[in-house]
């Protein structure tokens, strides 16, 4: 499903309110890139006009979510030499070593969403806390480098502007939802924070309160809802009613969860493959948290901890205290969270995503100006 929300922050209040919502059927996309660009126009174009009707508000930009199986968060350690001849750490020399970690990453036809220093070294010695002010004479920086497919993103943009919305900024999936779902303390502790969408299920790990790792998978709830149907001989409507638990008396419950527990085995075996290769598995005290539609299914907290011996549990808001029934639905929590990322805007990256932006801007112009007689 498109989705879009519409929120606004009152004058001395913390947290925003949500004032519309729309959502439509994402036609023309798979596997979160667009295939189809004038169906993907259509998706978008009436999920603006159903949280335009909603809301009471013409929308002309926004904040804009990323996931699909090109996101990647890739790890990469950059430095610098101190620019000050006193040897004093400047904003301008983390800037600098930030910059590094971004040349350092092997682009390959992706490009650059979002950075996030992870630690710093002066002079060889770790460094908590505030750099600057301190003195020193060579800087490194290990980040995580959030990527995604350079065509992909420039589709995306593309449709977005076609259906008359222009992009303030790109946001990856799992930062937005780690806003409003995981609490400070989980992120410090240490999290896993896991999307099961309909079509890619997305793994962000995070520590010290950083996201330490981001992976997408290509396999989602969609995957368990065909499987259903091709195991049951029912219709794929019958088969996600029966997902979410709602099966018919003449269908046995026993099969039902042996079709469920299968597939969310092959995604659980992924989630455990990529935290043994960063070294987390069974190593996270805040646990597996879980979210996205493919949540609702039942008994998939006692199947994960199970599998991957971790706590689990299902991710919930409380910061929107006014929310209707139908975005209180996990589903929902994406858009949600670009609401509250979008007044934090500030904080993402700077090498990025501005000048990111021009020159996709830029590329498709070029591209309509060519294909204009």
């Amino acid at each position: 499903m498109t989705r879009v929300v519409v929120g606004e922050f009152l004058k001395g209040e913390k947290n925003p309110r949500i004032i519309g919502g729309g959502e439509a059927e994402s036609l023309g996309v798979r596997h979160g890139y667009v295939v189809d660009s004038q169906l993907a126009i259509i998706s978008v174009k009436n999920a603006v006009l159903i949280a335009e009707k909603s809301s009471g508000i013409k929308i002309k930009r926004a904040f804009i979510s990323i996931g699909g199986v090109s996101l990647r968060g890739e790890t990469s350690i950059g430095s610098t030499i101190i620019s000050k001849a006193d040897d004093e750490v400047t904003n301008l020399d983390i800037n600098k070593a930030l910059q590094d970690c971004e040349d350092n990453v092997n682009l390959n036809n992706k490009k650059i969403i979002q950075s996030f220093p992870i630690s710093y070294r002066l002079d060889g010695k770790e460094v908590l806390g505030r750099l600057e002010g301190m003195r020193g004479t060579k800087l490194e920086i290990k980040a995580l480098v959030v990527t995604y497919s350079m065509q992909h993103l420039e589709d995306l943009i593309t449709v977005i502007e076609k259906a008359g919305v222009e992009t303030i900024d790109i946001i990856a999936s799992p930062i937005a939802l780690s806003q409003i779902i995981l609490s400070e303390k989980q992120k410090i502790m240490g999290v896993a924070l896991v999307d099961i969408g309909c079509q890619t299920t997305s793994l962000s790990v995070f520590e010290n309160g950083l996201p330490i790792s981001i992976h997408t998978f290509s396999i989602g709830s969609s995957d368990i809802t065909n499987d259903i149907a091709l195991g049951f001989k029912i219709s794929l409507e019958k088969a996600e009613s029966f997902k979410q638990g709602d099966i018919e008396e003449d269908f046995s419950k026993k099969k039902l969860d042996e079709i469920i527990e299968a597939r969310l085995s092959d995604i659980f075996e992924l989630i455990e493959n990529h935290l043994k290769k960063i070294k987390r598995s069974g190593l996270l005290p805040a646990g597996i948290v879980f979210t996205g539609g493919g949540a609702n299914i039942p008994g998939i907290e006692e199947l994960s901890k199970s599998t991957l011996k971790l706590p689990a549990s299902i991710g919930k808001t409380q910061i929107f205290g006014n929310l209707k029934t139908k975005l209180r639905d996990s589903a929902w929590f994406i858009p949600l969270g670009l609401i509250v990322s979008g007044k934090d805007n500030d904080n993402h990256s700077e090498g990025s995503f501005k000048g990111l932006l021009k020159d996709l801007k830029n590329t498709i112009k070029s591209s309509i100006k060519q294909l204009m007689p």
